[in-house]
């Protein structure tokens, strides 16, 4: 098999430029020991928790580099205070939410949901922050919101830093913050994202960032769309949605959720607000359709509906609500059918772009 090559392989020690962004521990070790760099989503874990499972990613992975990512969005409450959060949540909000328990039988969750666990907050982030910086990770990577002090303090340390963006305008406030790397992230992408498509978000962002390395990310899904974000002077990929059907996700998924995202095509999945208050593309299922109603409020900004969905998301799953269970995911669900290894995902990723790439050549005369 031939090698899929940029000199960001050679300066981050990597074999492939294929980062995989998952929120299981597993499969994040398993894409960095498979040539990639695996980061991983820590936004809704304790401080404590972050600190255990870096280091045990690092125990998995030996000296080979990964990464995490924290959302950090401006305009977050200073204190992780629920009560202070529910006390502004409106009475038409909670009955909504009332009558979805009603409606679908819900038992209450034995817990606050991953959304409830604690406030999103200055007083959190900090916390988190300070975990990621005491840690070996290689990569601290901004998903939302790139803080300049942040990244100084992580580059101090001797990390890489990212940040994700949706928009061409984001780029020179981000590059002025300090990152080392972008990620243009398109319509295509899962979770959270903006609202331009990733053909022509990649090559303006690419254009802009001068020589800070872009990745690619949102749609990709195969060798052929990795060659393709080279084609527009990518440095590499950023992919997410192929690992939730990687054999190693499968602890951290629902049984429920991964026949869903087998069965779905990329018309099946939909932006909605009604996760996080922020846009979120997920696959379509009963609580996005709810949510749609004509009888549904606007949701709320976050963290506020954090608040007010986190522990009956808990609860769905929980309880296996199927109508309610769904998952992140982004348009390039629909080339995954079956589960299989991350070492299979990225050795099917490699070939393919390697043969794509000669294809490319070929066409030179």
């Amino acid at each position: 098999m031939q090698k899929v090559w940029t000199p960001l392989c050679e300066h981050l020690g990597i074999d492939y430029p294929i980062f995989g962004f998952a929120h299981d521990i597993a499969t994040v070790a398993a894409i960095t020991n498979a040539g990639g760099y695996g980061v991983y989503g820590a936004t809704r874990r304790f401080p404590d928790e972050i600190r255990e499972e870096l280091a045990l990613i690092r125990s998995l992975v030996g000296d080979k580099p990964f990464g995490v990512d924290l959302v950090l969005p401006p305009g977050m409450p200073e204190h992780n205070s629920r009560e202070a959060i529910e006390a502004e949540i409106s009475e038409e909000h909670k009955n909504f939410v009332s009558g979805l328990i009603e409606k679908y039988q819900v038992p209450p969750a034995s817990g606050p949901g991953m959304r409830t666990r604690f406030i999103r907050s200055s007083e959190i982030e900090e916390a988190q922050i300070q975990a990621v910086l005491e840690s070996s990770v290689n990569m601290f990577a901004c998903g939302i919101g790139a803080p300049p002090e942040v990244l100084r303090r992580a580059k101090a340390l001797g990390k890489t830093t990212l940040a994700l963006i949706g928009s061409p305008h984001h780029v020179q406030r981000a590059v002025a913050a300090g990152v080392d790397m972008l990620v243009a992230q398109g319509y295509d992408a899962g979770a959270h994202t903006g609202p331009i498509g990733t053909y022509s978000l990649v090559p303006q962002i690419v254009d802009a960032a001068g020589d800070v390395p872009v990745l690619v990310a949102g749609g990709v899904a195969t060798g052929r769309h990795v060659a393709a974000g080279l084609a527009m002077g990518a440095a590499g990929v950023w992919i997410g949605t192929a690992w939730l059907l990687s054999e190693e996700h499968q602890e951290h998924m629902h049984p429920i959720n991964t026949e869903k995202l087998k069965a779905a095509g990329s018309g099946d999945t939909v932006i909605t607000r009604a996760e996080s208050g922020k846009t979120f593309r997920q696959v379509r299922s009963g609580w996005s359709q709810e949510w749609e109603s004509e009888d549904a409020p606007k949701p709320l900004k976050m963290p506020y509906q954090d608040v007010l969905v986190g522990d009956l998301l808990g609860a769905i799953e929980e309880h296996d609500i199927e109508p309610l269970i769904h998952s992140g995911a982004g348009q390039s669900i629909g080339y995954f059918d079956e589960v299989r290894t991350v070492q299979v995902i990225m050795d099917d990723l490699v070939e393919e772009a390697s043969a794509a790439l000669r294809l490319q050549a070929s066409f030179l005369k």
